[in-house]
């Protein structure tokens, strides 16, 4: 008999953005299905076309597959040298920033890549990660058998939980337990706050006086506008010693429907065996990828490629100024509906606190159903997600005035 890996079954019923679609589906059949009007801010996917140097790259790229002198099939698992190297250059190297083509690995997606890393990551860590937080983190642990079981307030008994709120800037304080593993996302999905360059010297000088790992989901680094708010973790120094980070082209160059992402380790990041054995994370990470992935094929690899070019460059900055000034229409309607917004400034993410005493649930509902505007409940972030609710800003500038306008004609 063939046994199921029972961790599954402790996972919430519905991950989030199912139990959305679910609710705004029973919605549209009540309205006969009729779906006019109605405008989605809930999942965070991108609306704009994909630049034209990305579909030209493409282009191209089919046609080399089409000859036999230039086609490709199996690519390296890593990512081709190409792609490593423009990254290398162009997200760190020309920032002053060393890291190295061989520290940089292509894949699908940095969800993906958040899920998988578990793989080489033991099995007794403690693990401590944001709430709210992006909920494949919490979930993939689950999957993985490192949460424990859930209590009655739904969050896990061998997961540490860091409270983010108003009160620290949504930036949580050290845990006063030592832990392993450390989840960090900025600019951060839901809040769409930031992280000072202060507060990541903390955590990276906690991580390492523990030896302790940080994770650091950078997948919106792209949106970070001020100057003095660091985009990668390895712009703080000792950084290399103690962490990975995830980078995605979904948000900047729009590839949520054409899969392009990457992660950083560096060769100097060691950590150890049972038995006090340093082991290289890299080569680790490198042999997992090479017998569980086959890699991003070569025409996404060039397209991604062609970001760093200097119309790519010029057309990521169009895009990220559209879904910015989307954030800032949104916010903006959200404040003078009489809601305190957060976030929405560094981040395509706006980050609303509730009117006194209603649900998430509710408020997404009342949404739902009086302005036909879809938004993502805070709650499905996380226990201190009560209370808030997230407004995308991927959307058209039509929309997101639109959306601005209804929020304003709500009764609050």
């Amino acid at each position: 008999m063939a046994y199921l890996n029972e961790n599954f079954l402790k996972l919430k019923a519905g991950y989030l953005f199912p139990e959305i679609a679910r609710r705004v589906k029973a919605f549209v059949d009540q309205s006969g299905g009729s779906v006019d009007g109605l405008i989605r801010c809930g999942i965070g996917d991108v609306t704009e076309p994909l630049p034209s140097v990305v579909r030209e790259a493409m282009h191209k790229a089919v046609d080399e597959m089409g000859k036999r002198e230039t086609f490709r099939g199996y690519g390296p698992e890593q990512g081709y040298e190409f792609l490593r190297s423009a990254i290398a250059e162009g997200d760190y190297r020309s920032r002053g920033i060393q890291i190295s083509p061989d520290e940089i690995f292509v894949s699908d997606g940095s969800k993906c890549d958040t899920a998988n890393f578990l793989d080489i990551l033991g099995g007794t860590n403690r693990i401590a990660m944001m709430d709210p937080v992006y909920p494949v983190y919490v979930d993939t642990n689950v999957m993985n058998g490192n949460a424990g079981d859930a209590g009655v307030d739904g969050r896990f008994g061998n997961l540490v939980y860091l409270n983010c709120n108003p009160e620290n800037g949504f930036c949580p304080e050290l845990p006063k337990e030592k832990v392993d593993v450390i989840y960090l996302c900025y600019p951060n999905n839901p809040t769409g706050t930031v992280a000072s360059r202060s507060q990541l010297e903390r955590w990276v000088s906690y991580a390492r006086g523990c030896g302790a790992i940080i994770l650091f989901d950078a997948a919106y680094a792209a949106y970070v506008s001020d100057s003095d708010v660091p985009r990668s973790i390895f712009e703080i120094d000792g950084a290399r010693e103690c962490a990975v980070e995830f980078q995605s082209f979904s948000k900047n160059g729009g590839f949520t429907g054409t899969r392009c992402a990457f992660t950083v380790v560096p060769k100097s990041l060691e950590f150890t065996t049972r038995a006090g054995e340093r082991h290289s994370v890299s080569a680790l990470w490198s042999r997992r990828q090479s017998t569980k992935f086959n890699g991003v094929s070569y025409i996404i690899q060039r397209a991604a490629e062609s970001l760093y070019t200097t119309d790519g460059r010029r057309q990521v900055a169009e895009l990220i100024e559209h879904y910015m000034g989307n954030a800032a229409i949104l916010c903006d309607g959200a404040r003078k509906a009489g809601l305190t917004v957060f976030g929405g400034t560094n981040a395509p993410y706006i980050w609303v606190r509730n009117p006194d005493g209603i649900s998430s649930w509710t408020v997404f509902d009342r949404i739902l159903h009086e302005a036909r505007v879809v938004v993502t409940p805070g709650v499905g972030f996380g226990l201190q997600g009560e209370g808030y609710f997230r407004i995308s800003a991927f959307n058209s500038r039509a929309n997101a005035e639109e959306v601005a306008e209804r929020l304003q004609r709500m009764i609050w």
